[in-house]
């Protein structure tokens, strides 16, 4: 074997080590588990915390190392031939010959006499004078226990001293007992730190406050090595588990599934993530991407400082001082250039483009939230009446305490993705996409300003609350901003807000908000605004053009479409012209069907006939294409016979489909044929 860092060979060294018996030890921690005193998240991983507890091996804790806690353990030895008279010396042949002839499986008779003799020598040196004379005046603070000399030519004692007991350490040393130099295991000292760090073994007030703790956080690789060693370690020293829950995040894996590692060199430099994307861009971004599935593929690009273009970073490239760009051809150091000639080129950032979408996040997140503020001018805190609250109003307060329920239940099972992107989806897609442009009107509107404030500065003081866990900076920077414009706020209740974003309470649901008919009412709004949307950019008609259109769609569609009629101007520069049943398409429109309603978009005098006439043309005969295909190929009686039914009736699904694509084409051809003549 060869170690990872120093690549140098292993070489086996045998030595006598100090172990710890862990039957009933385990056993304490696979109980807490089985039992629900500690839950594991995602459920699977306690399959191997409790397999790993199962075999229930000893632990050995020494380690030869100069650094670390040193075992607290006294010894002093005790050769038999100096220190015993003639009758223990006779004993002592008989312990002699008990471990000679005695077997491995010894029988119960041999194994009670063998406990006997070391009881007897355990006498013997306990009647010595020095400290062993009055070792049990000590009572529990310490333990001692006689072992036979390998070449059985003496015995030596151990005492181990249990923590906060200074005073029998330095007895033990007046008195000529030696400590033990191993240290302990790193792991075992990890144990410890739930509760050491508390004040244990001292009844502390932070020990009884904050022990056990909530939940434990942490990688799969050490559930064996800690997360069950601070189980068992709680259970023994404290008598009560150190958690309740233990949540076992994805790992981040570079481009080609390694570990991320410093020794290899393949992994992102969290200082360059907040260079290039900011520090709310970089904790947002992981929490976007932290599953409870599965693990996280971060590919490392090195960001050119030349050309600001990215170079994938690639097995052979990740360990060398310099690399030349593969876009403008010029050389740049990384992290492992040392040498001068090296060092004096320009260092290239280390990311991943991955966070670019939290980036893009935040800015919008502060573009809104400076529109929210300059329009809070003259804001004044007072109760808002439902019967004040516009559509819009109703909608966005519903949809606000709706997503609260949502991120709250998501963060309380650590479904953090589950929670960035439902707040990314409220923030960026209803909040500023729909909201904020619905209100632009009336907050110019005197008359109607003061409710819109309200309603606005509540809604974002909420949102700022949900995101601040995962969006700590620019939270805290538009708080304090809210805060000087709108010190107090509310719909309800008119509270001062907090010093501190930091300090705020967590936003409550307001179950009395929540209004599915208004919210499916805006669904059906947002996909028809969507759709029309999609018309205008695949169609090339400008923004500043105008666009008629109407939805097909059955007396329910058009209850919950008639009142939204006036929105479509400022939103999409468009006029919904009718909406129902016996709604037809007009001789020249683009088509798009959604669940349960038809929009179609009138494109007279918007577009050129010819061009979408040849445009049809080639959408059909591609159409013609796959139509073809897929019918040859389930006419082939093999492969109708040999593929599984699902796949075969996929095939079938597909083929209805395309057909219902073309037959669309070709009355939307016919309809652009009859304008041209």
């Amino acid at each position: 074997a060869h170690s990872d860092r120093s690549k140098t060979p292993i070489e086996p060294y045998l030595a006598d080590q100090w172990f710890v018996k862990m039957d009933e030890l385990a056993q304490s921690a696979m109980d807490a588990v089985t039992d629900g005193r500690v839950k594991i998240i995602p459920e699977r991983y306690a399959k191997g915390y409790l397999d790993w507890l199962g075999e229930k091996r000893d632990w050995p804790i020494g380690r030869q190392l100069w650094w670390g806690h040193r075992i607290p353990v006294w010894y002093w030895r005790m050769p038999f031939d100096l220190l015993l008279d003639t009758n223990s010396q006779i004993k002592l042949k008989k312990v002699r010959e008990s471990l000679m002839h005695t077997p491995v499986a010894a029988t119960t008779e041999q194994a009670k006499e063998y406990s006997d003799l070391m009881r007897d020598l355990l006498a013997i040196g306990t009647s010595r004078p020095g400290i062993f004379s009055h070792i049990e005046e000590f009572g529990d603070a310490v333990s001692s226990q006689w072992l036979l000399e390998d070449d059985l030519s003496g015995a030596v004692a151990f005492v181990c001293v249990k923590p906060g007991h200074d005073e029998i350490e330095q007895e033990l040393e007046r008195q000529g007992l030696l400590r033990v130099e191993d240290v302990l295991d790193t792991w075992f000292s990890s144990a410890l730190w739930p509760h050491s760090t508390l004040g244990w073994p001292e009844p502390t007030e932070e020990l009884k406050y904050y022990y056990p703790t909530s939940v434990l956080i942490t990688n799969r690789d050490i559930i064996t090595l800690w997360v069950a060693r601070m189980v068992l370690a709680g259970l023994h020293n404290v008598g009560e588990v150190p958690f309740h829950e233990v949540f076992i995040h994805p790992k981040i894996l570079d481009g080609y599934g390694e570990g991320m590692s410093k020794s290899k060199g393949n992994g992102v430099d969290p200082l360059d993530i907040v260079e290039k994307f900011g520090a709310d861009s970089l904790r947002f971004g992981l929490a976007y991407l932290t599953t409870e599935t599965q693990d996280i593929r971060m590919p490392v690009e090195f960001e050119c400082p030349h050309c600001g273009k990215l170079t994938d970073q690639t097995k052979e490239n990740r360990v060398r001082p310099r690399i030349k760009c593969k876009h403008c051809g010029q050389e740049f150091s990384t992290q492992w250039a040392e040498k001068p000639a090296d060092t004096a080129l320009p260092r290239a950032a280390v990311v991943n483009e991955r966070f670019e979408l939290a980036r893009n996040f935040c800015n919008k997140l502060w573009n809104a939230s400076r529109f929210a503020l300059l329009n809070l001018d003259g804001f004044t805190a007072s109760r808002v009446d439902d019967a004040e609250l516009t559509v819009e109003d109703r909608w966005v307060l519903s949809r606000l305490s709706t997503v609260t329920q949502q991120v709250t239940d998501a963060l309380a099972e650590y479904r953090y993705a589950d929670a960035a992107r439902m707040l990314y989806d409220f923030a960026w897609d209803e909040f500023c996409s729909f909201y904020l442009e619905m209100v632009k009107g009336r907050l110019q509107d005197a008359a109607q300003r003061v409710v819109a404030q309200r309603v606005l500065a509540h809604t974002l003081d909420a949102l700022l609350r949900l995101l601040h866990p995962m969006i700590p900076f620019l939270t805290e920077d538009v708080w304090q901003r809210l805060g000087e414009v709108a010190p107090q706020r509310g719909i309800d209740i008119i509270e001062p807000a907090a010093e501190s974003i930091m300090i705020a309470p967590w936003p409550e649901v307001d179950a009395a908000r929540q209004n599915t008919a208004i919210e499916a009412q805006f669904a059906k709004f947002q996909d028809v605004l969507r759709a029309v949307r999609d018309i205008r950019a695949r169609q090339g008609v400008a923004p500043k053009t105008q666009l008629a259109f109407s939805v097909c769609g059955g007396a329910a569609i058009a209850e919950l479409l008639t009142p939204m009629q006036s929105y479509f101007g400022p939103l999409a520069n468009a006029a919904l012209t009718a909406v129902g049943p016996d709604v037809a398409a007009p001789p020249l429109s683009a088509h798009v069907s959604l669940f349960g309603m038809d929009v179609y978009v009138d494109l007279s005098g918007l577009i050129d006939v010819e061009a979408e006439i040849a445009r049809k043309k080639q959408e059909a005969a591609k159409l013609r294409g796959f139509i073809a295909a897929k019918e040859k190929k389930l006419s082939n009686e093999s492969f109708v016979a040999r593929a599984p039914a699902e796949v075969v009736q996929k095939e079938r699904d597909s083929l209805k489909e395309l057909k219902e694509q073309l037959a669309a084409a070709q009355v939307a051809l016919t309809g652009l044929t009859g304008i041209r003549k």
